[in-house]
């Protein structure tokens, strides 16, 4: 089934350093788009900011405030097809030991279907600092005369709406919740949705299935305690608003999924979100396997216990939280059950492939002996392929479709005096490369930043990725240098500017 939405929510983080000051700049962007009937396709924008990272300016009355200039830019083959510039104020306060609050802006920009290049650029006005940009490439294709679903937003709360404003929806004024990650104090999640055109596909006032869950990302099984349906009637605009009680949910990476299925039970379209929940507290017993046979099956055949607990660890990249768990517990303990083992490894595998997990298996062991020998060596203190971050995401995603190798980029060479009269060795960057995936499941455009920091060990490490879930440092840039001189500095990074910022935006 076409996804209707490449890209429906996404998150930036955008985090600055300031030249003279050791704080961030700290701002967080998320999008979600949806449909009017009455004027087409819009994009909400939620920018949560924390104000402890702004200058906080005291005026006439003794009280503090602080400001932002926002300018947000969406381009169509390099012309503007929307463009918003302003000034976003924080609350007054009377005491500057509340300038650690966080505020939110939303905006609504009107655009029609088609891939847009989205650039926000924040400045401080009281700060002696230079603006901070961030890209991302957006597409909206919401089709006029087929059943389409908008971006799922999380909420933080919402209320009945007294009067409309630029946060109400469906009679609603909603406050987004804008991360991806739901830590364990939090145990309630809201979403909301809307559902458009199913009374042009299935006839006005006509009957259909919608149904909403939580699945495993690693392996898409449905959580069936947090799995609901409901059938509605069509209509131009159906809404869903629900609640989701997630004391239970388990610690790990899960897909918020909806769906929309006809009355033949036929699936017509979907639209997931990514999150992470940390519940570290919930205790959690450990399946025992007891009602999976091995017999006849293709693990039978493993019964070398060191053969079977080194298969099991080329698992850990591609496992869930609770499986992980596991296999942690299982090859630490002295004492470790060769049929347990065997038991979990079927039915790791039985949740991946149900017809055929033998083939599933040795599809990924092909690939297992591909990561080893490409980016495994024993110079790297004794650590196998699978075991190092370019192994980890080669075998979580796939070979990237392109990849930049950057062994080593020295802006210069040889000795100079910088304008304080320091001799001072030429700075350069580390060894890095990026890998760039045309699309993964429904994200497109994805990146992956590895640096090699130890240079003399050919172990690169993660460092950025646009990949929800994994390491997201927008200031991975300043992490690529290094200088070795007297009373030297390190100089500012450009954010995504200069020629790695290039290879990042323009993969070759």
């Amino acid at each position: 089934m076409k996804k209707y939405f490449i890209l429906a929510s996404c998150l930036l983080f955008l985090n600055v350093i300031l030249a003279e000051n050791p704080r961030f700049i700290q701002a967080q962007l998320s999008y979600t788009t949806f449909y009017s009937p009455a004027d087409g396709p819009y994009i909400e924008t939620y920018l949560s900011v924390i104000g402890g990272s702004l200058e906080w300016v005291q005026n006439d009355l003794g009280q503090f405030q602080s400001k932002l200039n926002v300018t947000m830019i969406f381009k169509d083959g390099g012309k503007i097809a929307a463009f918003d510039k302003y000034e976003l104020s924080s609350p007054i306060i009377s005491d500057s030991a509340e300038r650690f609050i966080t505020f939110l802006d939303q905006q609504r920009f009107s655009l029609p279907n088609g891939e847009y290049d989205f650039e926000i650029t924040l400045k401080d006005p009281n700060a002696d600092t230079p603006p901070f940009s961030a890209n991302e490439t957006i597409i909206i294709n919401i089709p006029k005369d087929a059943v389409s679903i908008s971006g799922i937003q999380l909420l933080e709360s919402y209320k009945k709406s007294e009067e409309p404003t630029v946060l109400t929806k469906s009679g609603y004024d909603m406050i987004p919740y804008i991360y991806n990650f739901i830590p364990k104090e939090v145990n309630t999640i809201n979403v909301y949705a809307e559902i458009y055109n199913t009374d042009k596909v299935f006839g006005t006032d006509q009957k259909f299935l919608l149904s909403h869950y939580i699945q495993s990302y690693e392996t898409k099984r449905t959580m069936s305690s947090f799995s609901h349906f409901r059938r509605e009637e069509s209509k131009p605009v159906n809404v869903l608003l629900v609640n989701y009680n997630i004391a239970e949910l388990p610690s790990g990476n899960y897909n918020l999924v909806i769906e929309v299925r006809d009355r033949e039970n036929m699936l017509v379209n979907s639209q997931k979100l990514f999150f992470q929940r940390s519940n570290p507290d919930l205790k959690i017993e450990q399946p025992i396997y007891a009602s999976i046979s091995i017999e006849n099956s293709f693990v039978n055949k493993i019964t070398n216990q060191d053969t079977l607990t080194e298969y099991i660890k080329f698992l850990t990249p591609i496992a869930t939280e609770i499986e992980n768990r596991f296999i942690r517990q299982q090859i630490e303990s002295q004492n470790a059950d060769l049929q347990l083992m065997q038991r979990f490894f079927l039915n790791f595998w039985l949740e991946r492939d149900e017809a055929n997990p033998e083939l599933a298996w040795n599809t990924y062991l092909a690939k297992v002996n591909l990561v080893n020998e490409q980016f495994g060596s024993p110079s790297k203190k004794g650590k196998r392929g699978y075991q190092t971050d370019m192994g980890y995401v080669f075998l979580k995603y796939g070979p990237p479709n392109t990849i930049t190798d950057r062994p080593f980029d020295a802006s210069s060479s040889g000795l100079t005096i910088n304008p304080g009269g320091e001799e001072t060795i030429a700075m350069g960057s580390v060894p890095y490369q990026i890998w760039h995936y045309y699309s993964i499941n429904e994200y497109r455009d994805r990146k992956f930043v590895f640096a090699n920091h130890h240079l003399a060990l050919f172990d690169y490490q993660l460092i950025h990725s646009n990949m929800p879930g994994e390491v997201q440092n927008d200031n991975w840039q300043s992490e690529l240098f290094y200088r070795f001189n007297v009373g030297g500095t390190m100089p500012e990074t450009d954010k995504y500017k200069g020629q790695s910022g290039d290879f990042y935006n323009h993969p070759r």
